[in-house]
């Protein structure tokens, strides 16, 4: 008999149409090998199959195991992940801490700086800092930190939000707009160079945690690789990327380190930047990244002789 496999998708997220498509993606190349259930979880966190609400606890206790094909706030966070843990439920992905630790960019960049894993100088911004004043923060973080700055909303994925400050004008009207939607941001330094992500997979081929093939990502006119770029076909993905042998290597070993730094699970993907002097960055490590049939994750699976279908049931096998 089959395995019975609830696949959650949607969510109260920015993300929640990429989720429709990852799940959708998911359930047409799993038809076949399981008995699936379609579930979306509406913008107010309710859950509905086929269009009637449904409670976590009884649609859990009738699956085998949940995949968690949700990204951004409530699925990516540790909320979502935290439900199923008490529900005493197996899911694809990581636990909680791993997934609320990825999420915070914040946190994520001290684990790595902590472990040696090089990350851009940052600083993390509140709305209610020098009692909210705005131009005072510009003016700190113009004094503290060297222009460009990209600045972001700490805990979001796809890099929504995603903003660079040339200037102190710049700087000071990014603020502006993201304070509108945003309580905590983060300022980063803008590094130019080649943009490179690299997915992890565990227990795979025979590796405790085996990295698939760089991607190298071209934006461009684009000068970012923001929420936009991703899901609009601006870019250029070409897998294996254009890197030596030498960058190729310690883009996968720091992939694997943050994956393990992060306490993720099943499967992740880093992003980098390459400074043709000052070396190998990485910005952020995604614990559940896209898995539609334009996501990067997949691409890089073809280009090492695997199959997607494989993938799905390697992860689900594993949860």
């Amino acid at each position: 008999m089959s395995k019975k496999v609830l696949i959650i998708r949607g969510g109260p997220s920015s993300e929640y149409d990429v989720s429709l498509k990852t799940g959708k993606a998911i359930m047409d190349a799993l038809a076949e090998h399981y008995t699936l259930t379609d579930c979306i979880i509406d913008k107010n966190g309710d859950w509905y199959v086929k269009g009637f609400k449904s409670e976590p606890q009884v649609l859990v206790r009738g699956h085998d195991v949940v995949f968690n094909a949700m990204h951004g706030e409530y699925g990516e966070d540790g909320q979502v992940q935290r439900l199923l843990e008490n529900l005493g439920a197996k899911f694809t992905g990581p636990k909680s801490l791993g997934a609320s630790l990825a999420m915070n960019k914040f946190m994520a960049k001290k684990i790595f700086s902590d472990l040696g894993i090089k990350t851009p100088l940052h600083k993390l911004i509140n709305r209610t800092d020098n009692d909210g004043n705005i131009e005072q923060i510009a003016i700190s973080i113009f004094r503290s930190m060297p222009m460009p700055v990209i600045i972001k909303p700490v805990d979001r994925g796809s890099s929504v939000g995603l903003t660079i400050a040339r200037d102190y004008a710049s700087l000071v009207n990014s603020l502006i707009s993201l304070f509108v939607s945003y309580d905590r941001l983060l300022v980063e330094e803008y590094i130019p160079g080649k943009e490179a992500t690299v997915g992890v997979i565990e227990e795979f081929r025979n590796q405790k945690h085996y990295a698939l093939l760089p991607i190298e990502i071209k934006t461009g006119a684009n000068d970012l690789f923001d929420y936009n770029a991703k899901y609009s076909g601006a870019t250029e993905e070409i897998c294996p990327g254009n890197f030596s042998n030498e960058e190729k290597m310690l883009l996968q070993e720091m992939a694997v380190k943050a994956h393990q730094a992060l306490g993720l699970r099943h499967y992740s993907r880093s992003d980098f930047i390459i400074h043709p002097k000052r070396g190998i960055y990485i910005l952020e490590t995604n614990s559940l990244p896209g898995l539609t049939n334009e996501s990067l994750l997949p691409k890089s699976l073809k280009a090492v002789g695997s199959d997607y279908v494989q993938f799905l049931k390697h992860i689900i096998e594993s949860a």
